[in-house]
């Protein structure tokens, strides 16, 4: 017994050890964050991206961080990559009503008019558009909590009012349970893509000297079907399609998953006039 206390004491003591090595990482990237934040609000805005792409590639690309870096790359003329970067933080950020004005107005640029489609699944079960992968995540966890601790206390009580409570809370996970397994899919399954440059052509295949169907420009969003030796055939809505160079496009579900970061501020910005703080 003293053997086992004296290994537990000895593992507290080296993760208390550990503990200012993680701090100290933890502010090394809130550092490059505001760094970040400082290039934009000096109208310094391939400084700010560069910025924000270090963070995003060493694993700290949260929803502000998206948000932030499509306002940087809006204010630098890059609308393509803007709308882009804008997708993926709406992916972890539903509700924020400063990012859906920043993409409306976004799109608002685009020179081809194409409706985007919500999709059979989209359109029944209309909710999913409004929370992120993460919070049904959590809200499925709490309410199987409150499942299972309402069934140990119906073994040992018998009221009628916690049998309908019971129900209330059966219901309620049966819905946050087929929400939680329908956006995995939608996730998953997400092969929406923009349009990264100016003006490209859509070829009828994979080759560039390949006829030239159509042409679409920057922020279109199309759907990327699969990807072929650096060409990835694109369809639109109406069901138009035809191949294209695969550094054109930008797949926005490519993080689709990745949580926002604990500890970056989420005070909200005026809109295309600062970043995120």
């Amino acid at each position: 017994m003293i053997k086992g206390i004296g290994l537990t004491i000895a593992f507290l003591l080296a993760a208390l050890c550990m503990m200012p090595d993680v701090r100290a990482k933890v502010d090394g990237w809130e550092e490059d964050f505001f760094k970040a934040n400082q290039s934009y609000r000096e109208n310094k805005f391939q400084e700010a991206i560069e910025g924000y792409l270090r963070l995003i590639r060493s694993g700290h690309g949260g929803g502000q961080v998206y948000y932030n870096l499509g306002s940087a790359y809006f204010r630098a003329g890059q609308l393509g990559r803007a709308i882009l970067e804008y997708e993926r933080a709406l992916l972890l950020m539903p509700r924020d009503p400063d990012l859906k004005f920043n993409l409306s107005h976004a799109r608002d640029q685009t020179r081809d008019a194409i409706l985007e489609s919500r999709g059979s699944i989209g359109t029944v079960f209309f909710w999913l558009g409004s929370f992120s992968l993460n919070e049904l995540f959590w809200c499925l966890a709490v309410l199987n909590i409150l499942l299972w601790a309402a069934l140990l206390i119906r073994l040992f009580h018998r009221a009628e009012w916690l049998y309908y409570m019971l129900l209330l809370i059966v219901s309620c996970w049966f819905v946050a349970g087929l929400s939680f397994g329908l956006k995995c899919y939608l996730v998953s399954s997400d092969d929406r893509a923009v349009i990264l440059q100016k003006e490209v052509n859509i070829l009828a295949g994979p080759e560039t000297d390949d006829t030239v169907l159509f042409k679409l420009h920057e922020g279109t969003l199309v759907n990327q079907e699969r990807k072929e030796d650096g060409w990835s055939l694109v369809c639109l809505p109406d069901q138009k399609r035809g191949w294209i160079k695969s550094e054109a496009v930008g797949l926005i579900a490519r993080e689709a998953s990745r949580p926002p970061e604990p500890g970056i501020p989420s005070t909200s910005p005026h809109p295309l006039r600062r970043p995120q703080e």
